[in-house]
């Protein structure tokens, strides 16, 4: 792989917890994934899917080993700094939409740039409607959470992964909230995105639906990596 390709590498990540009996949950992962790429990480409940997303996400920091994205160390990063390049750089979608109730679609778009507005580049009110209009929920700005679907939540939270313009999109289970179909359809969207957009797609799941439209897939297994042979 071309080292101007490569967006995210991770070295011997481990992530160790210690509250009661010592789990080691992830054991060594090593990892690169190319700019552009859309790769799925499979593997059961308790393998360390989820801990390794929130690695790479910067959302927890590993017991030993480094997360480098766009060739930065995020291990390095503290504080304000490491928020600021968390918000520049990455989108999180997760399994239970973690939308606010009482805020509308737009609003919930919005809310993780609404203290830094007045510094961003671009009118996030605008950038809000025009991702919810792209997104097939041009009518649906002013509901709340609880008059959309289930669908149409994670649509407002796919929309707001992508306010800030990331390079990188981490999905948990984006889809485990839902029913087959559409939960296809999320993973459609998201596909789309991807291909369009030249996003960054990283997707944790026990889904082989959802892994047979990624462009490479690997395997966690008790905390270690596996990638199966072509």
């Amino acid at each position: 792989m071309n080292p101007q390709s490569i967006l995210v590498q991770t070295h011997a990540l481990t992530k160790v917890y210690t509250d009661g009996a010592q789990v080691r949950a992830l054991d060594g992962v090593s990892l690169t994934i190319a700019a552009g790429e859309f790769l799925a990480i499979l593997g059961p409940s308790g393998s360390g899917k989820s801990t390794l997303l929130h690695l790479i996400g910067t959302l927890d920091r590993p017991t030993s080993g480094q997360v480098l994205i766009d060739g930065v160390d995020v291990g390095t990063l503290r504080g304000d700094a490491l928020a600021d390049f968390r918000r520049a750089k990455i989108g999180f979608v997760f399994q239970l939409f973690n939308l606010v109730p009482t805020l509308n679609a737009l609003e919930n778009v919005m809310l993780p740039l609404v203290p830094y507005q007045r510094g961003l580049p671009f009118n996030l009110r605008a950038r809000g409607r025009e991702l919810l209009q792209r997104l097939g929920l041009a009518d649906r700005l002013d509901h709340l959470p609880g008059q959309l679907s289930g669908g149409e939540q994670q649509r407002v939270a796919i929309a707001r992964a992508l306010v800030n313009h990331p390079k990188l999109i981490l999905a948990d289970e984006p889809t485990g909230n839902l029913d087959t179909k559409i939960g296809a359809e999320i993973v459609a969207l998201l596909r789309q995105l991807n291909r369009e957009e030249g996003l960054t797609l990283v997707v944790v799941t026990h889904d082989a639906a959802i892994a047979a439209q990624a462009d490479r897939v690997v395997q966690l297994r008790d905390g270690r990596l596996f990638e199966p042979q072509a």
